[in-house]
């Protein structure tokens, strides 16, 4: 795979595809359109009279991490989150000119829905580590402690074969062209961008699961899009039954040391057989030691239920995607394909802090990571992945000790295996600065990761907001877009700037 600073020349080498998207998109409204006025049916266009039903969308709230006290508890522990989904979502409730519900904002996932420019990983190791700390912009009397993860880039000529499953929701409630329809020109995009050695299978589900192909070779294009032309929506929702089909499939047509991945497409609304999510999560936790990663992508409104498939992707070794538009589906399936290449499983953060240093501190995000301080050296434990070229943001909001001068602030371990390997690598770098810089000196990754974990304070509509406004994001963020190649840098200061909150 290309290094992801020198993708933005493949701009002009897709600009034909996004146009077949947009068209395609367009047609299917339009197509829809015509077809009736149910729910599910009616065509919504942004700045129409209409609004998503976010009261029957299914989200878990978690309270906000506090601040704690260092002296009481000087290690902080957690997992990685390499979801993007709640920013996207996020995306769709401001164009369509609401704030999203609050237990939908994961600001986590705001941070590592964009890409940073952070060095690749040297000395033979699959990550590479950075630190940075500034002053608060929304708080005066607080600092700011930026942890940056990268993982390596694997050549695309180098990276290892495929074999996908394609797990696609066919149900009633999927029939809609921002559902199945946009799922559809995902996948056919997707299926452009496979090799000739990469392999497909399809399954779809309704009221009973159905393999509607076999695993292919991807040198079968047309054959594989042919069946893909074929998926249409009606029936109820039998998914976890499909879910063990699909891993059979994976299974059967497993590639040693390759990429083994299934792609779950759906809005979440399992309505027969196992439909509670803990179950849920339990039976993919049953099948993620077969190295067999799972990729859940989220569509449409109205019953989207988000808890549920970012609960299966967190443990299932996989990641999270909401697709709201055709540029997302660019974003997934080619800008950043080289994601559904992991190069560093279960990765755990430690930060230990300096109690000579720091008075106290608060990890943003990252509620549903938390993991206890022995758990960090645990091999059995379960944390997340970080694919090729993929990087990986935390934010800590620190008060400073009245006894600082100028000392290491914390010491920042991070453990990781190898795909593949049973046993963590143990890296480690000290967290030191002086002096602390001025966030409008700090460095763009460092400005650009401030305006949006202050976007999402904001949206979270949290109590450790502070001085933060929609002014002071878009001023941070539109000087911090140099490094940017595909322009979602300049479409977050366009979102903002144009909100109405």
């Amino acid at each position: 795979m290309k290094n992801y600073s020198n993708l933005a020349s493949e701009k002009y080498k897709y600009f034909t595809m996004k146009t077949f998207n947009y068209y395609l998109f367009a047609t299917l409204l339009l197509l829809t359109a015509c077809g009736g006025n149910d729910y599910e049916s009616q065509v919504h266009y942004p700045g129409v009279d209409y609004e998503p039903d976010s009261y029957n969308e299914k989200y878990k709230d978690y309270v906000e991490n506090p601040f704690v006290l260092v002296s009481e508890q000087p290690v902080s522990t957690f997992s990685i989150d390499a979801d993007g989904a709640s920013y996207s979502n996020m995306r769709r409730y401001l164009n369509w000119g609401q704030l999203p519900p609050k237990a939908s904002v994961r600001i986590e996932e705001y941070i590592n829905y964009f890409t940073f420019n952070y060095p690749e990983p040297a000395n033979g190791e699959n990550v590479s580590l950075h630190t940075e700390l500034s002053t608060c912009p929304w708080n005066a009397e607080h600092y700011l402690l930026r942890i940056g993860i990268k993982g390596k880039t694997i050549p695309e000529n180098e990276l290892p074969p495929s074999n996908y499953v394609f797990l696609i929701d066919v149900s009633g409630s999927m029939n809609s062209p921002s559902k199945l329809g946009i799922l559809k020109a995902g996948f056919k995009t997707m299926v452009d961008q496979l090799r000739d050695n990469d392999r497909v299978a399809i399954v779809t589900y309704a009221g009973y699961e159905k393999v509607l192909l076999e695993s292919t070779p991807a040198d079968k294009k047309d054959e594989i899009k042919k069946a893909i032309d074929q998926l249409s929506a009606s029936g109820s929702t039998a998914g976890a039954k499909a879910i063990v089909t699909a891993y059979e499939i994976a299974q059967k047509n497993f590639i040693p040391n390759g990429n083994n991945r299934i792609i779950l497409g759906t809005d979440g609304d399992f309505n027969v057989g196992i439909t509670n999510t803990d179950d849920l999560v339990k039976l993919v936790e049953e099948k993620r030691d077969m190295g067999i990663y799972l990729t859940t992508l989220g569509v449409g409104e109205g019953n989207l239920n988000d808890y549920m498939m970012e609960q299966i992707a967190d443990h299932g070794n996989g990641n999270y995607e909401y697709i709201d538009n055709a540029d997302q589906i660019l974003k997934i399936f080619v800008y950043e394909k080289s994601k559904f290449y992991s190069v560093a499983n279960d990765c755990k953060n430690q930060l230990t802090f300096n109690p000579s240093a720091v008075h106290s501190y608060r990890l943003i995000g990252y509620e549903n990571r938390s993991l206890q301080t022995q758990d960090f050296a645990n091999d059995s434990i379960d944390a997340g992945e970080i694919g090729s070229s993929q990087t990986i943001t935390a934010i800590y909001e620190l008060i400073l000790s009245d006894t600082y001068k100028e000392t290491d602030i914390a010491a920042f371990d991070f453990r990781y295996k190898i795909p593949g390997q049973k046993e963590s690598r143990l890296l480690s770098l000290p967290v030191q600065q002086n002096p602390i810089v001025e966030i409008r000196n700090a460095s763009e990754n460092m400005r650009f990761a401030a305006a949006v974990t202050a976007w999402g304070l904001l949206m979270k509509q949290s109590v450790y907001k502070g001085d933060a406004n929609k002014q002071m994001v878009v001023d941070l963020a539109k000087d911090a877009k140099n490094f940017d190649p595909h322009n979602f840098r300049q479409e977050f200061v366009n979102l903002v700037s144009k909100s109405n909150f």
